[in-house]
């Protein structure tokens, strides 16, 4: 019998080595299964490892990801009686993203699982173990990836042997992988931060220099921010940012998670308390590379975003009217450098003002308690109604039913210097007005970032948004040569600016249909009767200086006509704040978003996309046409069985504000798509495509 067996011991191991697993391409990770050994006897235990090789520059999540991103999941399917334990999680690296800051992996890692024969295994058979694994892969962009992987291993009936390419390596991931040591662990909330300490016979005398906590949970702190360190004689003290966990209802009981030196990381439990002796006291370690980098790293990096999204933000479609009417104030001076120079600081200065201004009223609403973000001026009905007559005014202007002086661009030729300057100033100031409801790329992070520093470090950060927002036009105005290749002045110039009021008028209209969801039937049929109000003193302006009145009697019926409208406006608007439903494309139904909805669905198993939007958000909508509102979209989901929900943000709502946070976001868009498995959702590009929304879908049938 003894020889039985060992001839059947000696077929299994050669039918392991046959039948090793091929690995699968995903598209940026080369994944498959791997043992630890090549068999496994009934009812033992070995390591299966999850191993992916990553592209350059590319790479995957650690079970909390941080502000972005979605762990790598296993879905297991094993013949009966045959158990998976939970992933052994290596140690992440953090992956610092601009101002934000995620935890996963390069290069290649191994994610082991603990496989388990039942006892009743019969020795000799062979058993083929089945994984779905489920990838966020990033780059610059993120691409969720899947893998249909399998593995056939023999029952033995004696100890397997090792499998000589994995077994070291796997070993050594699941030894060094973090682990409870006996280590007390408190926390405590504090005005500086919550302190948590930790000590024990493990930490006695280990280089504390790059100590660094990651957290199991990824709403109890905030990962961008550093993370100090005292240093004491039989551990240390982290000082760490809170998350939404500490600022939105009750505080955690514990704090979970990996506390990692430079070389070995432990599995810390915390809990409210005193900190343990020996946990702090001599201050911070010499050498220090801690954290999301230094505050003026983070900074800088923020300040950046800021720029680059300023400078994108001139070509988006609410803004780039306006910086054509000035376009065409500068081709009536093309021969006027200085002129054109002192305008176009001029226009700066408007631009970096009222920039400033709103970051300067949206910082203190914050501090006072106001879940507000960018846009939230326009969440007011009466902010939208005071605009959007304004860009009336400017449109009939612009129409030649009035004029301001001689123009409100200052497009004539004999515009006084000081009338022209105040003309490009109050520009820029309409320009960052109708930017306020675009959110460009890179603008979401960075101002993420900013609103959850202290007032300098946002307020720099807004500076460098306005500074991008000016450059281009500032650039053109210091550029002679450019300026000299601008079209000479001419009857061109009155038939451009006519059609310049179209654009215009098209702003007024999308404003007042963003009032009608805000104020409802009986708010717009005021506001449009405060509008005929100011078209009438418009057109009553417009006869009185045609009859060649005095410069400044001339100028005194258009504000008089601009002050009818506010205040007919103002005495007319009694807003009636309705509930609204979310619209959706003809493709595309949607329910509201809330809380319990999101939960009730997720509690059913089903794959949840939400979208967080308003009405005032350009690019949402966009977004919305282009790639949601779609059929296609409608048929992945319909055929993962999933929901959309829309979390419509026009108005102010604490619940979307709250979400928004969560996600190191201070505006919208933001699109969220929940896996039917569970988890952390992946969150999707603020700039979408149908294919990848589609792609996205069916990825999270199976996560």
């Amino acid at each position: 019998m003894r020889i039985l067996a060992a001839i059947a011991a000696m077929l299994c191991l050669s039918a392991a080595v046959s039948a090793r697993a091929q690995a699968v391409d995903t598209g940026h990770i080369e994944a498959e299964l791997v043992a630890q050994t090549e068999g496994v006897k009934a009812g033992a235990t070995t390591y299966v490892a999850l191993r992916q090789k990553i592209d350059r520059g590319w790479h995957t999540y650690w079970r909390n990801s941080g502000d972005s991103g979605e762990a790598t999941k296993i879905v297991w399917t094993l013949p009966a009686g045959w158990k998976a334990g939970d992933i052994v999680w290596p140690t992440p690296h953090r992956q610092p993203t601009g101002p934000l800051m995620n935890y996963g992996y390069t290069g290649e890692v191994l994610l082991p699982v603990a496989i388990t024969a039942p006892a009743g295994a019969r020795p000799g058979q062979t058993i083929t173990l089945k994984a779905q694994a489920a990838f966020l892969v990033c780059a610059d962009l993120c691409v969720p990836e899947d893998a249909t992987l399998t593995l056939s291993l023999p029952v033995t009936a004696g100890e397997p042997p090792p499998n000589g390419r994995w077994a070291a390596l796997i070993a050594r991931t699941v030894a060094q992988s973090p682990k409870p040591a006996g280590l007390a662990a408190t926390f405590q909330p504090g005005a500086t931060g919550v302190k948590l300490a930790v000590a024990g016979a493990p930490l006695t005398g280990a280089d504390m220099a790059d100590a660094y906590f990651y957290p199991f949970a990824s709403t109890v702190i905030d990962h961008a921010r550093p993370q100090a360190i005292d240093a004491g004689a039989k551990g240390l003290t982290l000082t760490l940012a809170p998350g939404y966990d500490f600022k939105g209802g009750a505080p955690p009981k514990a704090l979970d998670g990996v506390l990692a030196l430079k070389d070995r990381a432990f599995q810390i439990h915390a809990v409210r308390g005193a900190p343990p002796p020996g946990a702090g006291g001599l201050g911070a370690p010499m050498s220090r590379s801690n954290g999301g980098g230094s505050g003026l790293l983070g900074l800088a990096g923020a300040a950046l975003f800021a720029f680059l999204g300023g400078l994108i933000l001139n070509f988006m479609p609410c803004v780039f009217p306006v910086l054509a009417m000035k376009a065409a104030s500068l081709a009536g001076h093309g021969e006027a450098g200085p002129l054109a120079r002192r305008k176009g600081l001029a226009f700066g200065a408007g631009v970096i003002v009222t920039f400033l201004g709103l970051a300067g009223a949206l910082i203190a609403l914050r501090a006072a308690g106001s879940a507000v973000g960018w846009g939230f001026q326009l969440q007011d009905p009466a902010v939208v109604a005071g605009l959007a007559l304004l860009m009336l005014a400017v449109a009939l202007n612009l129409s030649g039913v009035f004029e301001v002086g001689t123009s409100l661009q200052g497009a004539g030729a004999d515009l006084a210097d000081r009338g022209g300057l105040a003309g490009s100033f109050f520009t820029g100031v309409l320009a960052v007005a109708v930017a306020a409801p675009c959110t460009a790329p890179f603008m979401g992070p960075a101002m993420g970032w900013a609103l959850t520093q202290p007032p300098a470090a946002a307020l720099i950060v807004f500076t460098a948004l306005a500074i991008g927002f000016a450059a281009p036009f500032v650039a053109v105005a210091f550029a002679p040569a450019l300026l000299r290749r601008l079209p000479r002045p001419g009857a061109w110039m009155e038939t451009f600016r006519r059609a310049l009021a179209f654009p215009m008028y098209a702003a007024a209209a999308w404003l007042v249909w963003v009032l009608a969801i805000q104020a409802g039937d009986v708010g717009l049929a005021r506001f449009l009767g405060a509008a005929v109000v100011l078209a009438f003193a418009a057109w009553l302006a417009g006869i009185a200086q045609r009859r060649h009145l005095e410069g400044r009697r001339a100028a005194a019926p258009a504000l008089v006509a601009f002050a009818l409208g506010a205040l007919a406006f103002a005495a007319g608007v009694t807003v009636r704040q309705a509930e609204t439903e979310g619209s959706a494309g003809a493709e595309l139904a949607s329910d509201a978003y809330s809380p319990a909805k999101l939960a009730s669905l997720r509690a059913e198993g089903r794959p949840v996309l939400v979208n967080y939007t308003a009405a005032w958000c350009v690019s949402c909508q966009v977004n919305d046409r282009v790639a949601l509102s779609t059929r296609g979209v409608a048929d992945a989901l319909s055929a993962a069985n999933g929901a959309y929900l829309k979390a419509d943000w026009t108005k102010r709502d604490p619940d979307i504000a709250a979400e928004l946070a969560h996600y190191g976001r201070a505006g919208v868009p933001l699109y969220l798509l929940y896996g039917a498995k569970g988890g952390e959702p992946v969150i999707l590009p603020s700039i979408l495509t149908e294919g990848m929304v589609v792609k996205a879908i069916a990825a999270a049938k199976a996560s």
